[in-house]
């Protein structure tokens, strides 16, 4: 490597080549110069191709400036396309760095909602828990009030309070009602007659029930089927002595079950209990098929009242006519004079046009005679 006017050249480049060749050639020949100069005089045939010499190395010379001309052109054009080449590289760098940060911050804020959407779903999830905590903790006080059988009374009451409250009037029915037997219904519906008042009794007995359901081999559910079959046999009888009191309430008393599942395995397994309590005129219900009973018997309710109120609506509907009929009348005396004002506004109509006349006559001074 050569270093010229702050420039570096290889020593491998043909141009680099030529121009030390050209230098050691001018060097040669000034050497030479020198030596024919000693002996011009002695030499001086050689003068003149001294002289040829001479411009072709100067000829050499002018192309070496040339050539070093070329060189510095084309070291100043790299320069230039070394500093566009910087130039772009920058600004694609700088592009991508933008490019790279906005994607950074749309992954982060994609991120930030990811993370916020996973906390909204932690603390749902966090809820939910809560929830089945509580919903166990009162599924084991509901075990409780099923195992004592005075507080699974009362929340059978309280069932049965809650539906008849949302199908009858206040006024249609009575809780803890007491007959005239001493015995007191959990419901007394006062049905008007026939059918008469109708008793829903809560108090079935799930003793037997929760035994076959635990029952695990054949002897205990053999031992539990017929526990609960006399169990629920003789629930049907008292019932049926207790609460169907001849001339006092229906012919007949509704046996409230608080449980689907215990209604379903009495239909399914002991058939006979049901057309026995049939024949009793015990009807058993569960809560699906207590709601629609209660809406039929608020049927029958709304047709007795209607019945009973049927007096009162036809005298309503008789002073509604003669009402009628007066405004009838009042409306043929509006009518008329409504015809008579009409009458006094034609009238009154012409006397104004007349009136008009007259005046426009004075304005203008025509005295002519003019009945008009």
């Amino acid at each position: 490597m050569i270093d010229v006017a702050g420039r570096t050249y290889a020593l491998d480049d043909p141009m680099v080549i030529a121009v030390l060749f050209g230098a050691v050639l001018l060097l040669a020949v000034v050497l030479i110069l020198r030596a024919v100069a000693r002996t011009a005089r002695s030499v001086e045939p050689l003068a003149w191709q001294v002289n040829q010499m001479g411009g072709t190395i100067q000829a050499l010379s002018d192309g070496q400036q040339h050539l070093a001309g070329g060189l510095h052109h084309v070291s100043d054009a790299q320069a230039k396309a070394q500093a566009h080449m910087l130039h772009v590289v920058e600004q694609r760098l700088s592009e991508v760095g933008t490019r790279m940060g906005t994607a950074l911050d749309g992954s982060s804020i994609r991120t930030a909602q990811s993370l916020g959407a996973l906390q909204q779903r932690l603390e749902a999830i966090d809820r939910a828990q809560a929830n089945i905590e509580k919903l166990s903790g009162n599924v084991l006080s509901l075990q409780d009030i099923l195992s004592n059988k005075q507080a699974r009374g009362a929340f059978g009451e309280i069932q049965l309070h809650d539906l008849v409250g949302k199908a009858l009037p206040a006024d249609a029915f009575t809780m803890q009602a007491t007959l005239s037997n001493g015995r007191r219904a959990d419901c007394l519906v006062h049905m008007p007659l026939p059918p008469g008042p109708l008793v829903i009794d809560a108090k079935f007995p799930l003793e037997a029930y929760e035994a076959l359901r635990r029952a695990d081999t054949d002897a205990q559910t053999l031992e539990a089927t017929r526990a609960f079959r006399q169990s629920v046999r003789l629930h049907i009888r008292a019932i049926a002595e207790r609460y169907i009191i001849k001339g006092e309430t229906g012919d007949g008393a509704l046996m409230f079950l608080p449980s689907e599942a215990v209604y379903a395995e009495l239909h399914s397994n002991f058939p006979e209990l049901v057309r026995e309590g049939f024949a009793a005129h015990v009807w058993i219900v569960s809560p699906t098929t207590c709601m629609a009973t209660l809406n039929t018997l608020r049927g029958i309710l709304r047709d007795a009242r209607m019945r009973e109120q049927a007096g009162a609506v036809r005298r309503e509907l008789g002073l509604l006519l003669d009402d009628l009929r007066r405004l009838s009348e009042r409306v043929d005396k509006l009518d008329s004079h409504f015809g008579q004002v009409q009458g006094d506004l034609r009238d009154i109509k012409i006397s104004s046009e007349k009136t008009t006349r007259r005046a426009q006559r004075l304005e203008s001074f025509d005295f002519s005679d003019g009945s008009g």
